[in-house]
């Protein structure tokens, strides 16, 4: 009997049913990438605030410094020194064993948030997450820093972890915003679909906010491009909220977490 093989046309068909079929399922595999790291991103925030409250805990009620400072001082991590070195990933997973937090976490990996594109960038970074200023960081236009638990009004209003994109490239210091004035100082990120961050809030829960303002999304946008490209290294800060929109700026003004907040 004479075995007959695959006519030009009977392969061409199999490829061409191939290739719907991977159509078909790769948004559906991206989709399922995505959502277990916004899972997992949900996981280290939970994480980062659980051991926020622990050291509040542990410390008669004191806020862990939120400010990331250098080597002689304590913080929550301890920042690298220049943006400019061959071992930049190295030298931040360090600061971050030197800071206040780690022994309550022993995880460097906690830090980071899985969809952050920042590590092999231009001005590469390992952290994500940062603490809003009002919870023992910096202060801004005229918002009063607490440095208690006790400060924090309404905990379960007011978020104290978030996501951060610094266009120079490692997080500076803590995340802050005008609140009075309702105008954005510092970008974060918007890494996950649907244009949504993670954030870690006083009380111990955890949420995914969904920004709705066009003007948020181009803030972030702006930023992550600027590190990726590793030029303008001002792109994203200090953003007014054009008319018409301010939904975004009036939810992150109600929740930081200042003294007088």
């Amino acid at each position: 009997m004479n075995k007959k093989g695959f006519t030009l046309i009977e392969l061409l068909v199999v490829i061409a049913i191939i290739a719907v079929l991977m159509g078909i399922l790769m948004p559906s595999l991206n989709m399922a990438r995505e959502q277990a790291r916004s899972l997992q991103c949900q996981g280290n925030v939970r994480t980062l605030t659980l051991a926020w409250i622990l050291y509040t805990n542990e410390n008669d009620g004191g806020l862990v410094p939120a400010r990331p400072t250098g080597i002689n001082q304590k913080s929550f991590v301890q920042t690298r020194i220049t943006s400019f070195s061959p071992d930049l990933i190295e030298q931040e997973k360090e600061g971050i064993r030197q800071g206040l937090l780690y022994p309550l976490i022993k995880e460097v990996d906690v830090f980071r948030c899985p969809s952050d594109r920042r590590k092999n960038t231009a001005n590469a970074t390992f952290r994500s997450f940062a603490i809003a200023g009002g919870a023992n960081g910096e202060s801004w236009a005229g918002s009063t820093v607490g440095k208690k638990f006790t400060d924090i009004k309404s905990p379960a209003t007011k978020y104290v972890w978030l996501a951060e994109t610094d266009p120079r490239g490692f997080n500076v210091g803590s995340w802050v915003m005008n609140v009075q004035a309702r105008t954005w100082v510092d970008p974060f990120s918007v890494w996950h679909t649907k244009h949504r961050t993670t954030l870690g809030w006083a009380d111990g829960h955890v949420g995914m906010q969904h920004w709705v303002d066009n003007s948020t999304i181009e803030m972030c946008e702006a930023a992550i491009d600027s590190v990726i490209s590793g030029q303008n290294p001002m792109a994203g800060f200090f953003k007014t909220v054009p008319a018409g929109e301010g939904e975004d700026v009036l939810f992150m003004a109600k929740g930081y977490p200042s003294k007088n907040n």
